[in-house]
């Protein structure tokens, strides 16, 4: 028997003599939970013949069918009022392969393989002024059909208006817009630079909440030794192959060569190293293709080096089947020319072709397609400080801004290296070095919060926490500024929870929603005994 919506008005009850006003409001905030209307009313549904089936049901006469293909994973949407500061429960049955729930923005929960209704449930608790969430389910790429049946979210509704509203702004919203729900980390403390961030939907991409980043170093050995991607662990979610190189420096003509036997022996075959990445993308992994690094400095000077930067890394992910691109860009890849003082209108033709890359592979393979980021604090953090259209020193600090800003709407996420760094002035005004997890705390804050652009008057926005990673070394040889496993878990505990933090007050509110761990690299791991995965892949899963 489905549960059906009870909207109750105000009921007096008798308890010990005393008239005891309460509210009881819907149980399940969802219309047509069921899909019991025989359509998909109240729901907002992708891919060609998703619509309400009568069988496999669990429950009622119909159920969801979602038709997930190749290029659409057929995901369904409801936006729905809801009250600040409150927990929830979203629940679901669901059936088939890869099948997710959740909550746009923040908690989600899946199974990668449910022949019979298997029931999905996810609790969180709303921010301090949000008055909206939108609840999503779907399938993945390729992978069939799936069916839903009986969803639920549990909680109080809207009380009802006792009085006439004084003012459109307290007038209930009965059909809020996912782009007008608040943030689900909202700041709990005074910040020197407010949080403007934007309040656009996540891209859904199969991640976990919390995900385990590595790059694997896949065209060379490094002092690590090679690791073949078959026997990469199950722990990581995002393996990054380093690197893709121009040809040259202004080129834009990326290639990915793997490593050669005579520098890794134990090299895979091309058949056997693509039937590996198929089949991490089965459980749900993704790879992606890493562009620069150390030595593979792109600067796009021309739209033609622009042109041939997309048609070659686009070659690339279509020859390997990948998932999307990382941006590894150092060194002197990126710089801004002396006036480009407006991170939002950036007027440097390495930063503007960039831009008009990225934006092109956005379209050329749609919401599938994922894109993160690894520059160094320099290019990022160091922008609060110096910015190098407008600084008489080095013309690269912060010159990662106005790409971060251009593509933050597809932008999956920003894990800033951690390492590598020389001191960085944060938010508190104080200088943080490398050694000690307040480091980790006051650049990631930064990324939350959004800053002031040096001299400018401009601020950078906040991104939202599940675009937000941290990026560290693995192991003591594989970077400059290696803490030990519990000083990264102490500073994620700050950031997720605010406890912890030591003296640093956080400047854009906790973070539930952050995305995860990035490392350099999977091989330094298991060249070190997997130190870093076995600490932190139950680390992460802990976390709410």
């Amino acid at each position: 028997m489905k549960r059906v919506a009870l909207v109750l008005g105000a009921a007096t009850l008798l308890v010990t003599g005393i008239f005891v006003a309460t509210n009881a409001y819907a149980a399940n905030l969802l219309t047509n939970p069921g899909f019991e209307s025989g359509s998909l009313s109240g729901w907002s549904c992708t891919g060609s013949g998703s619509g309400a089936v009568t069988s496999p049901v669990h429950s009622g006469s119909y159920a969801l069918n979602g038709n997930a293909t190749a290029s659409d994973n057929a995901q369904c949407t409801q936006t729905v009022t809801v009250q600040p500061n409150t927990a929830y429960t979203l629940s679901g049955w669901v059936r088939g392969n890869y099948v997710y729930i959740g909550i746009t923005g923040g908690a989600s929960t899946w199974t990668p393989a449910a022949s019979a209704y298997t029931k999905l449930s996810v609790a969180f608790t709303t921010g301090a002024s949000q008055t909206s969430v939108q609840v999503f389910l779907h399938g993945w790429y390729g992978q069939g059909a799936y069916n839903a049946d009986d969803i639920s979210l549990d909680g109080p509704g809207t009380p009802p208006t006792t009085t006439p509203p004084t003012s459109p702004s307290t007038t209930p919203n009965t059909s809020p817009s996912p782009t007008t729900s608040a943030s689900p980390s909202p700041s709990k403390s005074p910040s020197a630079s407010p949080s403007t961030s934007p309040t656009t939907s996540p891209p859904v991409t199969g991640l976990p909440k919390h995900a385990l980043i590595g790059y694997m170093h896949a065209s060379f050995a490094n002092g690590s030794g090679y690791i073949r991607m078959a026997d990469v662990p199950s722990s990581w979610d995002v393996i990054d192959l380093a690197f893709g190189e121009p040809t040259s420096v202004t080129s834009g003509d990326i290639r990915f060569n793997r490593c050669s036997v005579s520098e890794c022996p134990n090299v895979e075959s091309d058949a056997d190293f693509l039937a590996a990445i198929k089949a991490k993308q089965a459980q749900g992994k993704k790879v992606l293709l890493s562009i620069g690094g150390q030595n593979g400095e792109v600067q796009l000077t021309t739209t033609a080096a622009r042109d041939t930067f997309v048609s070659s890394v686009g070659a690339i992910i279509d020859k390997w089947g990948l998932d999307g691109l990382d941006v590894d860009f150092e060194g002197h890849s990126l710089y801004l020319n002396a006036g480009d003082s407006d991170f939002r209108n950036p007027t440097t033709p390495v930063i503007v072709n960039l831009i008009s890359a990225l934006k092109s592979l956005k379209a050329k393979y749609g919401t599938k397609f994922v894109l993160t980021m690894a520059p160094e604090t320099f290019f990022v953090q160091l922008g609060y400080q110096f910015y190098g259209g407008t600084s008489a020193g080095d013309n690269r600090a912060g010159s990662f801004l106005p790409v971060i800003h251009a593509v933050r709407d597809f932008l999956t996420i920003l894990h800033v290296q951690d390492y590598n760094s020389g001191p960085i002035w944060g938010l508190d005004n104080q200088y943080h070095t490398m050694g000690g997890a307040d480091f980790h705390i006051a650049m990631t804050d930064m990324l939350k919060a959004g800053f002031t652009v040096a001299n400018t008057g401009q601020t950078f926005p906040g991104l939202r926490p599940d675009q937000i990673g941290i990026g560290v070394p693995a192991a003591v040889s594989a970077g400059n500024g290696y803490v030990a496993p519990a000083v990264v878990q102490s500073a994620v505990t700050c950031l997720v929870s605010g406890s912890g933090c030591g003296g640093y007050t956080l400047r854009g509110g906790t973070s539930p929603a952050f995305r995860g761990l990035m490392t350099w690299s999977i091989n330094w791991d298991r060249y070190y005994n997997w130190e870093f995965m076995n600490a932190q892949r139950p680390f992460l899963n802990s976390l709410p």
